[in-house]
């Protein structure tokens, strides 16, 4: 249950002395059908993991079909209104013996299935600028975020209340009690018993934004979360960003969690942090980040709180979320619309952590080569259709984790149906 820590948190960002917002959403309600939407998602992606111990090879491909459906709100003081969702995922290839299950889950012989569908939907209700959701829906938050980087979404089913009251500010309070997996149909394959989150986010002003998160994984953990973006304009071409990110998690006694993270299993706890510079003038951004990790075990996600929540600077193929690791990033980005070519964008970064409490004689030390090209056709037919092609050379020593090569290829052109 949601305890008095998160109680005084909810009644903190609710005084924050800031203007009330100017306009009801739910005044200028058009109906349920006047402001409905329907959109398909097609998603060619293909997945390859080599790693170079010729071992457990992940190697496949597979046609995703992702539908969304959002109505409008009645109108009058309570709105109400329905959001639904449709997946299907079909496989291409997936290499014998090199399934991946974030993909495609495997049948009762051990043989990924040629196909998985999955639906959902959402009962909404709004008075003024305030929503609540209850059913099938993709939490997005620092400490409970869904995963949408394989084939299929991840999905979550429960409770959440977003409030856009106060201008600048949007709080969220949920309890969700099912968590559905990338790769699986199934409502709650995991077992979630329940995770309860709370917090919120304030724009001070164009340049300041700060976030403050808690969440409570029930027999997992508890995490806080903060974050402090600002940026420093000098220019219209120039501007220097400062990002932070810092999670506390304290793990419950006996928890899986840290046990797989170099914990004891007994009153664990973590704290991780990045900062983040980054530098842009004109196409080209220069990035420079630091992470830093400190406790008990190391920073352990995606135990019922979703694939995705890991807000930190140095998150690629690997985390570098491992017990004691200290890790530092330098990448660059170029935007080619400044030399005639909008649309198109390219990344490249290389982290390298040290300091690993990985269980041998020496500290361990791992370090990623990472590489992205995106281009999304501008005008035309083929308008917002996307192609994303990114790369991971992945080197640690024996006590971390074995040595790898990863590419991902991703074709996703979105329809709007209705």
């Amino acid at each position: 249950m949601i305890n008095r820590k998160t109680i005084a948190l909810a009644c903190t960002l609710f005084s924050i002395n800031a203007p009330i917002a100017s306009a009801s959403e739910q005044s200028e309600s058009k109906g349920f059908v006047e402001d409905s939407n329907l959109k398909l998602l097609l998603r060619n992606a293909y997945f390859n993991r080599d790693y170079k111990n010729h071992a457990n090879d992940a190697k496949v491909w597979g046609q995703g079909f992702i539908s969304t459906f959002q109505s409008g709100f009645t109108q009058g003081t309570i709105g109400v209104g329905v959001d639904a969702f449709g997946l299907l995922g079909v496989k291409l290839d997936s290499g014998r013996g090199r399934n991946y299950k974030a993909f495609f889950d495997t049948d009762s012989n051990g043989h990924p299935v040629d196909d998985l569908s999955e639906a959902g939907a959402v009962l909404k209700l709004r008075i003024s600028n305030t929503v609540l959701r209850y059913g099938n829906q993709f939490p997005s938050m620092p400490v409970l975020a869904y995963d949408d980087s394989r084939l299929l979404p991840e999905a979550f089913t429960g409770t959440l209340i977003t409030s856009k009251e106060i201008e600048g500010l949007e709080l969220n309070v949920g309890r969700f009690t099912a968590d559905s997996p990338m790769g699986d149909s199934a409502r709650d394959p995991n077992r979630l018993k329940s995770i309860d989150v709370i917090g919120g986010t304030y724009g001070v002003s164009d340049a300041l934004s700060v976030a403050v998160y808690h969440s409570d994984v029930e027999d997992t953990y508890r995490k806080y979360y903060g974050n402090v973006n600002y940026t420093v304009p000098f220019s219209e071409l120039q501007a220097l960003n400062l990002d932070f990110n810092i999670y506390r998690t304290d793990y419950d006694n006996g928890s899986q969690a840290a046990l797989d993270f170099g914990g004891d299993g007994v009153t664990d706890s973590n704290t991780i942090w990045s900062l983040a510079a980054k530098y842009s003038i004109g196409a080209h951004s220069f990035i420079v980040a630091h992470q830093r990790n400190s406790g008990d075990a190391g920073y352990a996600y995606d135990y019922g709180d979703g694939g995705s929540t890991i807000y930190v600077a140095n998150s690629y193929y690997s985390d570098f979320n491992l017990k004691d690791e200290r890790s530092w990033q330098l990448s660059y980005e170029l935007d080619f619309a400044e030399f005639g070519l909008p649309g198109l964008t390219y990344k490249t970064a290389y982290v390298r952590g040290s300091n690993i409490d990985a269980g041998g004689e020496q500290d361990g030390t791992e370090r990623e080569f990472f590489n992205q090209v995106k281009y999304v056709v501008q005008d035309g037919t083929l308008k917002d259709m996307s192609f994303k092609l990114r790369n991971s050379i992945y080197r640690a020593d024996r006590d971390v984790g074995p040595n790898l090569n990863e590419v991902r290829a991703f074709i996703e052109y979105p329809l709007d149906v209705l």
